[in-house]
């Protein structure tokens, strides 16, 4: 390089440099004005297995930016216990307290709290069923059979009810191995809510009363298997020694399992999977109470949607709300409320990816409420910024806020996935919409099919339609910006805690980069082809 041209380089690196300053300057002037951040503080937090793998996602996620969240499952009951006893600085749950469980013990805190909802999904009953060898990925099964499987009145595989459900199709003689857990379990809450509701006749009789549990029975002589944890159910299922047995848990393990799930059939007729397309539209049916958010969910379980799955739910935090709670300081309320600020907008841009669905507007409109109550406990807090306006949720509509983006945007089921139709042969588990893309060879009636192609092409394949979106994938929607046509812009999720001025620093120096990579070589070019002409014409 010329002594012109590496001078004309070093002014305008200096240039940038000073610039850069400036950036750095001005957002520092606007977090001042804003009010400078509180230090953070670790918090610590157990509970719900159920949300396990996304929470732990967040966890990481806001590393990054100086946040120390640790998290330990355990199960719900584990979480709301430890909370009642201030060794934790909040927990996760998929059921509340209840006052006194289902074994008599005390189920209830005396330490100020408030519920927050953080994610939603399916409940999904994953099953290792081989045939000749190869397994089974297209199960289907009503909620009768399910409740009957699960209560020791369905016993074997080769079942008549198991093979209506099938369209005909048969399954070897083959015992079924129910995997319950066996600890203090909001995913068993739920399944055994679920079941209390809708089949009563079924679940009353061998639970011994009505209502829900934590803490599923088991009878002397079955063949039902008891584990801790969801991932030790997966581990069961999936297991060598798995053949035969069948599971309930969150979507998301069999799906980072590459395992099977069972196809629920719903109140239209449809056996569906529990994606994150069907549980957003069957929990649109949920209602909330407004004072407590806890869930009423037995609009969802006869959702008439034909893409609604009826066992679909979320999970709850519990946070503290007292000034005078011994564990909390100012740092460690900061860091919750903005861990949590993270959880509700960005992070739930992952939620799908790992078998759970976002949550909606109005459960996030809500979260920030009780949030709001941690500055109430102490208003060092700074909530500046953090609310429903600069929130980037994937179904957040930037025109309608009452439009449940991904609600809407579900794909319809198959045709073969109706009830006297099919079965389709689409592979389950794979976390893929039910409509587009390869659907693989259709099981034959009287058969054992044991999978078929995969279901949908890979996110992004040119010409196939994101179901999220709406838009084709390669056209201007959906190309660059993560918008999708309908006014929605997404966050980008390594902005881990969307801190108030994070973005704007460094958007200028993307601007600033780019002016360096087009102007300096464009300056050197021309520096240089002066100099050849000047020697040519000398």
């Amino acid at each position: 390089m010329s002594p012109r041209v590496r001078r004309l380089t070093l002014a305008l690196l200096a240039g940038l440099a000073l610039l850069t300053a400036g950036v750095g300057a001005s957002a520092a002037a606007a977090d001042d004005v804003a009010g400078r951040a509180v230090p953070y503080s670790t918090i610590e937090g157990t509970g719900s297995t159920w949300s396990e793998l996304i929470v732990q996602k967040w966890i990481a996620d806001v590393a990054a930016n100086g946040m120390q969240v640790v998290y330990t499952g355990g199960g719900s009951s584990k979480g709301r216990k430890d909370f009642a006893q201030s060794t934790n600085d909040f927990a996760i749950s998929e059921i509340p307290y209840q006052g006194v469980d289902e074994q008599g013990n005390q189920d209830k805190s005396d330490r100020p709290y408030a519920y927050l909802p953080i994610v939603a999904g399916g409940t999904a009953f994953t099953y290792q069923i081989k045939v000749g060898g190869q397994l089974v990925r297209n199960l289907r099964l009503s909620g009768e059979t399910i409740a009957k499987i699960f209560t020791g009145k369905i016993t074997n595989w080769d079942d008549a009810q198991i093979t209506k459900d099938n369209n005909g199709r048969t399954f070897p003689s083959l015992p079924i191995t129910p995997v319950v857990r066996s600890d203090g379990s909001g995913t068993t809450a739920q399944f055994t809510t679920w079941m209390d509701s809708q089949y009563p006749s079924i679940w009353r009789p061998y639970f011994g009363r009505s209502g829900l549990t934590s803490y599923y029975p088991t009878k002397s002589g079955s063949r039902m298997k008891a584990q801790a944890g969801s991932d030790q159910v997966m581990n069961t299922v999936k297991g060598f020694a798995g053949n035969g047995s069948i599971g309930y848990v969150e979507y998301s393990y069999p799906v980072n399992a590459n395992f099977p799930v069972v196809k629920v059939l719903n109140k239209a007729g449809y056996y569906v999977e529990p994606d994150r397309y069907n549980t957003a539209v069957a929990l649109t049916a949920a209602k909330i109470n407004p004072t407590t958010l806890t869930q009423d969910l037995r609009g969802v379980y006869v959702n008439a949607d034909p893409r609604a799955y009826p066992i679909s739910s979320y999970s709850y935090m519990i946070i503290p709300t007292s000034a005078t709670d011994k564990r909390m300081t100012t740092s460690k309320r900061q860091t919750l409320a903005d861990f949590i600020y993270y959880s509700l907008c960005s992070g739930q841009t992952n939620a799908g990816d790992y078998g759970y669905s976002p949550l909606t507007l109005n459960l996030v409109k809500a979260g920030f409420q009780q949030v709001a109550k941690l500055k109430q406990a102490d208003p060092a807090v700074n909530l500046t910024n953090r609310d429903v306006r600069s929130c980037n949720n994937p179904t957040f509509d930037g025109k309608n806020p009452n439009h449940n983006v991904l609600a809407d945007k579900a794909p319809q089921p198959e045709a073969c996935d109706k009830v006297g139709a099919g079965p389709c042969g689409k592979v389950t588990g794979t976390n893929q919409p039910a409509a587009g893309g390869s659907t693989g060879g259709a099981g034959t009636k009287g058969g054992a099919a044991t999978g078929g192609g995969a279901a949908g092409g890979p996110a992004g394949t040119p010409g196939t339609v994101d179901p999220e979106t709406g838009a084709t994938v390669g056209s201007p929607d959906s190309s660059g910006a993560t918008g999708g046509g309908d006014g929605t812009v997404y966050a980008n999720p390594t902005l881990a805690a969307d801190r108030s001025g994070d973005q704007r620093p460094f958007g200028v120096l993307a601007v600033l980069e780019l002016l360096a990579l087009v102007i300096i070589p464009g300056v050197a070019s021309s520096v240089l082809r002066r100099r050849r002409h000047a020697r040519s014409g000398a």
